[in-house]
């Protein structure tokens, strides 16, 4: 009914018989005989109309005064058939093109068969037809965008309904760039949408995630290419993350590649899942069957999770190592050892004092105002200890939160901390806006709560056993082989601590309660447990014994365990390898015996019947270096050298030794991949996030060949 109203208004009789199939796919008519009220406003090159949208501007008399317009010709209208035999003599043509050019390539590639010596022929490949060459130009023009806006980080949503006034209509990010790129000259664009409906999607959501969805995957196929060349590799995951309302781990991939250099990239986001079994299942299949990985070829699992995930992260590295029993379940060296234990903790207590100082620290990094505040007030309390007020000023500017002694930083600055914040939210003039006082006002709150104060001073002389020890894990590679020998004395000595726990938890508590006293805070049981006792409360229980049970006891017990199960046989044995390090060598004056330690690694290596007689070798070499030549102090400067590879088993060892998720990347350039990865999770809003493009923007330096895009997305969506 509207199409014969536009055609009457247009005035055109000869168009009276035509379906409206016809007159939408052949004919267009001008936006200026619209009314403006009858059309939306979307941008400079689209002009969408109002579903009831009629043309009503005509000027009918102009021609009469135009003596040229009288003796122009009609254009010939063309039927379907003759549509059809027009596109047939172009494909005819192309196809003709396509064919001259195959015969001159195949007489090239008989000639130079003839002189190698006659290998086999290449498939014919089929010529492409026009249609076919523009529908690949179309969809190159299509990922380009995408590529675009996963490396700037521009999600796909532009405005919502909800920001528009009634009436206007506006494109999401994806079309208002394809709109530009036609503006801008793209005439493969440009010829695809003039003829489409003005009120169609460019591209709809569906085409949108299925080429989202292989980009994904060919960007991630470059790394895991050189992964699987590289053969081994370690499996990494970082804190569950919140992507568009959905929990996922981020995972990275740990292995080095041709240039020698140990490289941690990351490769993409995994749905998580509540049950620990079937995320165990589904972590394993993501990485064989989707992903293509060989885990027999794996050497490390790291997992760094908070509080609530840990123990069913630890689920799924058990079951990998009852199928994989080399993929050793190791620490990470990008999280301090005292904050990974902290972490695992079963303690809710513990979980929360992390959460708050989570909070407490970010809320002053959030604020140069705030720090200044700080800093008044530790110079104040620190007058006669102007060092340590130094120090500590220093410490706040910084991630104190993962620190070896954060918990000691902590409750060093406890006193500063809470006078700075109670100062902030009781402040009565202007200086603060409703934000940072609220925060500081519930933040102190929190601070100044007994379970807090006690929670921190245990966890803070608990974790005093393991800080040393922990530090030497991230420092040099000779300080990484010597901490793996000092385990059983860290060991001994919280054996020592469970033993007398009834001692050390006295003078424990004894510290937890002068610090509340310095606080004005009162000593008492929490107001939960006295609630959930209720009638039945016993009034022999006191805050001591109560914390002794429910605090340290089970942290140091879990501490003990999560120690032995970090730091295996396995992984120790793997350790006691970093004495191939020259300077670990050096330092051991040549007497070291890695043949001992290396059986683990047997088949890993080209040629093991000849590794003792190699390592020998090795040690000779440097042993009677010459004076002027340093010995290579870690694992990258040894890999590095020129005659590295004269050392085949070696070189093997070296490999799979750092790969290890517990030893640090040398070259910063080759982790930027978690760097690149905390960033697109701190400037992206939650619901903007998407698992495609983050893979994206992180990978922003990887290649990616378009012409696979399109072929893949060609034979997946025919």
């Amino acid at each position: 009914l509207r199409c014969q109203r536009w055609v009457e208004n247009c005035r055109r009789a000869d168009l009276e018989d035509k379906t409206p199939d016809q007159l939408n796919k052949h004919y267009r008519l001008c936006a200026k005989h619209f009314e403006t009220s009858m059309i939306c406003r979307s941008s400079p090159y689209r002009t969408v109309l109002r579903d009831n949208a009629v043309p009503t501007i005509f000027d009918l008399t102009s021609h009469l005064n135009n003596p040229h317009s009288r003796h122009r010709k009609r254009i010939k209208e063309l039927s379907e058939d003759e549509i059809r035999t027009l596109k047939q003599q172009k494909i005819d043509e192309a196809f003709e093109r396509e064919q001259a050019t195959q015969e001159c390539n195949e007489s090239n590639a008989q000639n130079t068969v003839s002189e190698e010596g006659g290998e086999e022929q290449e498939e014919e490949t089929v010529p492409l037809t026009v249609e076919e060459r523009e529908n690949k130009d179309y969809l190159k023009s299509l990922f380009e965008i995408l590529i675009l806006m996963g490396k700037q980080n521009i999600p796909l949503d532009g405005h919502t309904v909800d920001e528009l006034p009634e009436g206007i209509f506006a494109s999401d990010n994806f079309q208002a760039l394809l709109e530009y790129r036609i503006n801008g000259g793209d005439e493969v664009l440009r010829k695809r949408f003039e003829m489409t409906a003005v009120n169609l999607e460019y591209c709809s959501k569906t085409q949108q995630k299925q080429m989202l969805e292989i980009c994904e995957n060919c960007v991630r196929e470059e790394t895991l290419r050189e992964v699987r060349d590289s053969h081994f590799f370690s499996i990494v995951t970082d804190e569950v993350v919140d992507i568009a309302g959905e929990e996922h781990l981020p995972v990275l991939v740990r292995f080095v590649d041709d240039s020698h250099n140990l490289r941690e990239e990351f490769i993409g986001f995994l749905p998580y899942e509540a049950d620990p079994e079937t995320l165990a299942v589904k972590f394993h299949a993501t990485i064989t069957e989707n992903w293509g990985l060989n885990m027999e070829y794996c050497r490390g699992q790291a997992y760094i999770v908070s509080s609530g995930f840990a123990s069913k992260m630890k689920v799924v590295a058990t079951r990998l190592l009852e199928k994989y029993p080399q993929a050793v379940y190791t620490l990470c060296s990008s999280c301090a050892l005292n904050v990974w234990l902290a972490k695992s903790v079963p303690v809710v207590g513990v979980s929360i004092a992390l959460g708050t100082m989570e909070e407490v620290c970010c809320l002053f990094n959030q604020s140069p105002q705030l720090l200044v505040e700080l800093d008044n007030t530790i110079s104040a309390l620190f007058q006669d200890n102007e060092e340590k007020g130094n120090e500590l000023k220093q410490i706040c500017r910084s991630q104190w939160t993962g620190r070896h002694d954060t918990f000691e930083v902590l409750v060093d600055l406890m006193q500063a901390l809470v006078l700075c914040l109670d100062a902030v939210s009781s402040d009565s003039s202007v200086r603060w806006n409703n934000f940072i006082a609220g925060r500081a006002f519930i933040l102190s709150s929190a601070l100044t709560d007994f379970d807090f104060i006690v929670t921190i001073v245990i966890m803070k002389n608990v974790l005093s056993f393991t800080r040393a020890f922990g530090k030497n894990l991230q420092g040099q590679t000779s300080d990484v082989f010597f901490a793996a020998g000092s385990l059983t004395a860290v060991l001994h000595s919280l054996n020592e601590v469970m033993e007398n726990i009834e001692v050390y938890h006295e003078f424990w508590f004894e510290e937890a309660t002068n610090l509340a006293t310095k606080l004005d805070v009162q000593i008492k049981l929490p107001g939960k447990f006295c609630r959930t006792q209720q009638g039945s409360f016993d009034p022999d229980i006191t805050s001591e014994n109560y914390y002794k049970e429910i605090l340290s006891v089970p942290t140091v017990e879990h501490i003990i365990q999560e120690l032995k199960d970090i730091f295996s046989e396995q992984h120790l044995k793997a350790l006691k390898c970093l004495s191939l390090v020259p300077s670990v060598m050096g330092q051991l004056k040549f007497n070291t015996s890695e043949e001992h330690h290396a059986d683990m690694f047997k088949n890993d290596l080209p040629n093991p019947d000849t590794l003792s007689a190699e390592l020998h070798c090795w040690r000779i070499k440097w042993k009677h270096r010459g004076k002027d030549i340093e010995l290579p102090a870690t694992i990258y400067e040894a890999l590095h050298l020129p005659d590295i590879k004269f050392f085949p088993n070696v070189y093997a060892l070296l490999k799979v030794l750092c790969i290890l998720p517990v030893m640090k990347v040398e070259n910063e350039k080759y982790g930027m991949g978690r760097k690149r990865l905390k960033a697109y999770l701190k400037n992206t809003l939650t619901e903007h996030r998407s698992s495609n493009l983050a893979l994206l923007n992180i990978n922003l330096d990887i290649k990616h060949d378009l012409d696979l895009m399109v072929d893949t997305y060609i034979k997946l969506y025919p």
